[in-house]
């Protein structure tokens, strides 16, 4: 079965769009460098609801493994060695998801 893991951040105050910019960047670059993803997106809150993060990752993978292998890959923890800093809040789950055939 396979995996969704979805990662929500909240931004200190003091992060700039310039940071923002930063980890978009480092986030761009995991999906040619991470075999194991299926599926990767990212981005900044539309706004259009009260109380949002400010930001989501969710990325599919075929299975435990998969995930195990994007969680820990010197490229994606590179990334987290930016963002976390950067942050004031996070929330994550994982959940199985009908597999990618």
């Amino acid at each position: 079965m396979a995996i969704r893991h979805i990662a929500l951040f909240r931004w200190r105050d003091d992060v700039t769009p310039e940071g923002v910019s930063r980890v978009q960047e480092l986030l761009a670059a995991l999906p040619s460098a991470i075999p194991e993803l299926r599926a990767y997106s990212f981005g900044p809150d539309a706004g259009i609801s009260d109380g949002a993060f400010d930001f989501a990752v969710v990325a599919d993978v075929d299975d435990e493994a998969g995930f195990a292998a994007y969680r820990d890959h010197p490229e994606h923890q590179a990334a987290l060695g930016v963002i976390r800093p950067m942050l004031a809040d996070r929330a994550a789950i994982q959940y199985p998801i009908a597999g990618h055939e």
